[in-house]
């Protein structure tokens, strides 16, 4: 008997959790930059703030989030990367509407039992995410935890920390009405409305194609949600002023928009303006679900909002040519969104 033999029949597997961290260890050491001074397995990430130096007045931006229930999608399908994608992308996206780049990441992945090529395809994949944003994997956990988590389910939470100057923080506060509103096409559901979606999609064939749809509705729900780092860097770099940006992510296109308008001013979004992607008229016809709760559930095909000036729509498209414009700020609907037929 080994010393880890009753810790195991109890339900907890030291030697697996040991062979996940070899396993993801290349990965992680390949996000690394010289501003880290740790290596995988370190009680603690360590980061040179070397950006900081060029900037006036440093502040750091932290969010953390989660999956959600896409992950019983990658369980349902057995494929784990891209929810690693997620993860990363969806945290980037929340600082990056303060206006900040990312610096490192933390990942928290917990189940019922370990399974180390799993937790190493989870990992893989937040590792490839952060390379593509320029960002560090610092450190993370992995959980065993039987009788906390179901047999097969699995927990997938991030956080972020990024930075930005003060002066180049992105609040809302500059929003005027008469303001455009540019959306940024979606990947689809992103990371939010899984229970609703699988409510309703549950009986489908995930193998095939649904009805219209050239992919299959697995490949659809799996894919990742889409970064808008290097859209928004793209505006910055063709001297476009933003004003806010909104990250349309739970509660939809009727709460996240008011989280950036300042005292007095609204939105409308023109019904219509952008192509809604067939998989959410699926959902709502097999779910019945009122126009209403959609907009409130889902991003609808559009993952970010940015808020410019009038005069710097064309521009802005001109440089993003996958960009819709979506709508205006108002003054007759004080901190809402109305979507106008």
């Amino acid at each position: 008997m080994t010393p880890n033999d009753a810790y195991a029949r109890a339900g907890v597997n030291i030697d697996a959790g040991n062979l996940a961290t070899q396993l993801i260890k290349t990965a992680v050491q390949s996000t690394f930059g010289p501003a880290v001074l740790s290596d995988v397995g370190s009680f603690g990430g360590l980061y040179r703030l070397l950006a900081a130096q060029p900037m006036s007045d440093p502040v750091l931006v932290a969010s953390t989030d989660g999956v959600g229930t896409k992950t019983k999608v990658a369980a349902r399908l057995g494929r784990w990367h891209s929810i690693g994608h997620d993860i990363v992308n969806h945290c980037v996206n929340d600082i990056l509407v303060q206006g900040a780049r990312p610096l490192f990441f933390l990942d928290y992945v917990a189940s019922a039992h370990i399974d180390p090529p799993q937790i190493a395809a989870i990992v893989g994949g937040i590792a490839a995410a952060c390379r593509a944003a320029n960002c560090a994997l610092l450190g993370g956990e992995t959980a065993e935890m039987p009788g906390v988590y179901h047999e097969g389910a699995v927990d997938l939470v991030g956080t972020i920390v990024g930075l930005v100057d003060r002066r180049a923080i992105m609040d809302g506060q500059r929003i005027q009405p008469g303001d455009a509103i540019l959306g940024l096409p979606s990947s689809g559901l992103h990371t939010n409305g899984y229970t609703l979606a699988r409510h309703a999609l549950d009986e489908l064939d995930w193998s095939q194609p649904a009805p219209g749809m050239a992919q299959p509705l697995g490949e659809l729900l799996l894919t990742p949600h889409r970064s808008y780092l290097p859209h928004v860097q793209a505006l910055q770099a063709a001297g476009i002023d933003i004003h806010g940006l909104a990250h349309i992510t739970g509660g939809g296109l009727i709460d996240n928009p008011p989280r950036i308008f300042p005292p007095g001013l609204g939105a409308r979004l023109w019904h219509g303006s952008w192509p809604v992607p067939p998989l959410f008229d699926l959902i709502q016809r097999l779910g019945n679900v009122r126009d209403a709760e959609m907009r409130r559930v889902f991003n609808m095909g559009l993952g970010m909002l940015v808020v410019l000036p009038a005069e710097a729509v064309e521009k802005a498209q001109a440089t993003l040519s996958e960009s819709y414009l979506v709508g205006e700020m108002t003054t007759d609907n004080n901190q809402q969104v109305t979507i106008n037929k």
